[in-house]
C-alpha cells in the first residue's frame, strides 16, 4: 500500500500545471538536441543548469531528466534517417534502421522505435518505483566507510566501461579527485591547490567545469569535423508498422527492456551498453542472422527498447545511493546540489515529493514523447537540413549568457572556455572527459567519508577492509579493475568498443 500511496502523491506533484510544463519542456529540447547530430545531452544539461536556478527544485529535476529520456528518443530518428546517431546508445539503431529507411520504411523503423522505448520506458519506471524503497532502506544501513567503498566501486565500473585505453580512463578519474580538492579545506580553512589565484578558493564551480567540457568543446569538436548527412529523401511512409512487424519486435522488446533495465543500474555508464548487448543478443538467436544489417525490424526494436530502459534504470543509483553511474547523472548531482539537496538515501525520507514526483514524471514524459515523436517527423527532418555552422554562434552566446548569469563574474566564462580548449585537446589525445567529471563530482563526498571512516576508526585504514560490506565492495572493485587488465580482456574490450 505505501508504493501506491507514494505514486499517489508522486502524480499530484508531477501533474501540477508548472511540473507538467517542465517535463514538457525538457522532453522536446530533448528530443530536438537528440535530432540534432553533435549536440548531446550532455551539453545541453550543461548549458541549461543555469536556468533552473530559478526553478524549485522538483520541477527542475523533472525538466533535465526530460531533455535526458527525450534524447534517447530523437538519437533514433536521426540514427534512422540521416544514417548520424544522434546520441551514442543510438549507434546500434544506424545498422538496421537506416537499412530500412533506404528500403522505404522509415516510418515503420520509426515508428517501432518509438514503440519500443515507450514501452521500455514505463517497465523502467516500474522498476524505480520498485527498488526505489527497499534500496533506500538498505543504504540508510550504510557507514562513512561503506560508502566510501562503493564510491570507489562505482569509479572503477567507470574505468572498466570508458571507451579507450584504462590507463587514460585511470589519469581521468584522478584529474576529476584532485580538481574536487580546489579550494578552501572546510576543516583546516587551508587554502588547497588555488596557485594564490582568489578567484578559485571557493573551488572550481561546477557548471563551469561541465559546460566547458561538454558544451564549448563540443562545439569545437563539431566545428572541425566536415558534415555529411545523408538525409532520407524518399517517401517515409506508414508510421505504424504491420501485425507481422509487431510479432517479429514483441520478444526483442521484452528481451531489450529487460537487459537495457539490469544494464543501466551499473555504475560507470552500463547504460550505454544496453543497446549493443541487445543487438547482439538478437542476432545470435535470430533464425537468420543475415538478416541482420540489411533492414531487420528486430534490430531497431531490441536497442532502442534497451537504450531507454537503461537511461531511465539510471536513475536508480543517483536517487537511491547518491552516487551517479554516467556523466549526465553527475549532472544532475550538480543540480541537486546547487538547490540545495544532498543526493543518496535521505533524498526519499527528506524529500518524498521531488524522488516519487520524478517517478512520476517518467511516466507522463514517456507518454508526451510517443505523442511528440511520430506526428512531428516532417518537422525534425526539415531541422537535420539546417548547417551546423548557422547553430554553433546561437549555442555559444547562450552559453556565455548562461554561465555568467551564474554569479556575474566575467571570470566564469573565462574560466568556461578554458576548461573548453582542454575538453578538445582531451578528445584529440584520446582521454574521455566523462570519467573526469565523475571524479570532480564523487570527490568532495569521497573525501568526506573517508575522513568520516577514519575519526570514527580512530585513524585505522582497516575499518574499510574489516566492515563485511565495505570489504566486499572494494574486493570487487580491485577484481574488476584486474581483470580489465588482463591481456586477453583488454583486447575484447577494445573491440568491442572500437566495433
Amino acid at each position: 500500500m505505501d508504493l501506491f500511496s507514494n505514486l499517489a502523491l508522486g502524480f499530484a506533484t508531477a501533474l501540477s500545471l508548472q511540473n507538467l510544463a517542465l517535463c514538457f519542456v525538457g522532453c522536446m529540447v530533448g528530443t530536438l538536441i537528440g535530432v540534432l547530430p553533435g549536440v548531446g545531452p550532455i551539453a545541453t544539461i550543461a548549458i541549461l543548469l543555469p536556468i533552473t536556478f530559478g526553478l524549485d527544485p522538483t520541477g527542475a529535476l523533472i525538466m533535465l531528466a526530460g531533455i535526458y529520456y527525450g534524447a534517447q528518443y530523437g538519437g533514433s530518428t536521426t540514427a534512422i534517417l540521416v544514417n548520424i546517431p544522434g546520441e551514442a546508445t543510438s549507434v546500434v539503431t544506424v545498422l538496421d534502421g537506416h537499412q530500412m529507411a533506404r528500403q522505404g520504411r522509415a516510418g515503420a523503423a520509426l515508428g517501432m522505435a518509438a514503440i519500443g522505448s515507450f514501452i521500455a520506458g514505463c517497465v523502467a519506471t516500474v522498476v524505480i518505483a520498485a527498488l526505489g524503497a527497499p534500496l533506500t532502506k538498505l543504504a540508510l544501513l550504510f557507514g562513512p566507510a561503506e560508502y566510501f567503498s562503493l564510491m570507489v566501486m562505482g569509479l572503477v565500473f567507470a574505468v572498466v566501461l570508458a571507451r579507450g585505453s584504462i590507463v587514460k580512463a585511470i589519469a581521468m578519474i584522478l584529474a576529476g579527485l584532485l580538481l574536487s580538492t580546489v579550494g578552501t579545506d572546510l576543516e583546516t580553512g587551508q587554502e588547497r591547490m588555488t596557485l594564490g589565484i582568489q578567484d578559485l578558493s571557493d573551488g572550481i564551480d561546477f557548471a563551469v567545469l561541465a559546460m566547458g567540457l561538454f558544451g564549448f568543446a563540443e562545439i569545437l569538436r563539431n566545428l572541425e569535423s566536415p558534415e555529411a548527412r545523408d538525409v532520407v529523401k524518399g517517401s517515409i511512409g506508414r508510421l505504424l508498422p504491420t501485425a507481422a512487424e509487431f510479432r517479429q519486435s514483441f520478444w526483442p522488446i521484452v528481451r531489450g527492456t529487460g537487459l537495457g533495465a539490469l544494464l543501466g543500474i551499473l555504475p560507470g555508464n552500463g547504460a550505454v551498453l544496453g543497446p549493443f548487448a541487445s543487438y547482439t543478443l538478437e542476432k545470435k538467436i535470430a533464425k537468420d542472422p543475415r538478416r541482420f544489417g540489411r533492414g531487420a525490424i528486430e534490430g531497431v526494436a531490441g536497442p532502442e527498447s534497451a537504450n531507454n530502459a537503461g537511461a531511465q534504470t539510471a536513475f536508480i543509483p543517483l536517487l537511491t545511493l547518491g552516487i551517479p553511474p554516467n556523466a549526465v547523472m553527475a549532472l544532475m548531482v550538480g543540480a541537486m546540489t546547487i538547490h540545495g539537496i544532498i543526493p543518496g538515501p535521505q533524498v526519499m525520507e527528506k524529500n518524498p515529493t521531488l524522488f516519487w514526483g520524478m517517478v512520476a514524471s517518467m511516466w507522463i514524459g514517456n507518454l508526451m514523447l510517443l505523442v511528440i515523436n511520430l506526428p512531428l517527423i516532417g518537422l525534425w527532418v526539415r531541422l537535420l537540413k539546417v548547417p551546423y555552422r548557422l547553430m554553433f554562434p546561437a549555442i555559444l552566446i547562450f552559453c556565455c549568457i548562461g554561465i555568467y548569469s551564474i554569479n556575474n563574474n566575467p571570470t566564469d566564462v573565462m574560466a568556461t572556455a578554458v576548461f573548453g580548449l582542454v575538453g578538445y585537446v582531451l578528445f584529440k589525445l584520446g582521454f574521455e572527459p566523462a570519467p573526469l567529471l565523475l571524479g570532480f563530482v564523487l570527490g568532495k563526498l569521497m573525501e568526506e567519508k573517508l575522513r568520516q571512516a577514519l575519526i570514527l576508526s580512530r585513524g585505522s585504514f582497516s575499518t574499510f577492509i574489516e566492515r563485511p560490506v565495505s570489504g566486499t565492495l572494494l574486493a570487487v572493485a580491485v577484481v574488476m579493475l584486474v581483470l580489465a587488465l588482463l591481456p586477453s580482456i583488454r583486447k575484447g574490450r577494445d573491440e568491442v568498443f572500437t566495433e
